[in-house]
């Protein structure tokens, strides 16, 4: 770790402990060169991968586009926040889990439509139609008849 007041590459770790909220690292450092002590804290950074979307174009996970897609889907269904911010919680972790850089917004639909299908079957085909784009009324049976 670089030092602050004599910019020296070398330090000394001296205390290491856990934050209090216990998220992060902090640890007393003593500069080697001019002796001067410091603070220095350790978090961990995720970093959710790049969407590519259908057009091939890219852009930065937006968790509130997933919320959102839960809410139109399940708008007027019985269904507690609690449960679709949970939801939305599993694929998220889903998607750090993975451990990609980039990830085609078709699984990411497929994402939310899993859970979907856990929370209400109604919002699952609200969802499926839209998303696999149904055109007819077959459509529609194949799913409901696979549920």
């Amino acid at each position: 770790m670089k030092c602050p007041f004599c910019g020296a590459p070398d330090s000394q770790v001296i205390e290491t402990r856990a934050s209090e909220e216990d998220d992060a690292i902090r640890r007393r450092r003593r500069c080697t060169a001019c002796n001067k002590r410091f603070t220095t804290y350790e978090t961990v950074e995720l970093r959710m991968p790049q969407v590519i979307k259908g057009n091939g174009s890219r852009e930065e996970f937006n968790k509130d586009k997933v919320r959102v897609s839960f809410q139109r889907a399940l708008h007027k269904r019985p269904v507690a926040t609690a449960q679709v911010d949970e939801a939305v919680e599993h694929v998220v972790k889903n998607l750090l889990g993975r451990g990609e850089r980039e990830i085609p917004s078709r699984e990411i639909g497929e994402m939310v439509m899993r859970e979907l299908h856990k929370l209400d079957k109604v919002a699952y085909i609200r969802f499926a139609s839209v998303y696999r784009s149904f055109q007819d009324v077959d459509d529609f049976r194949d799913v409901i008849r696979d549920l």
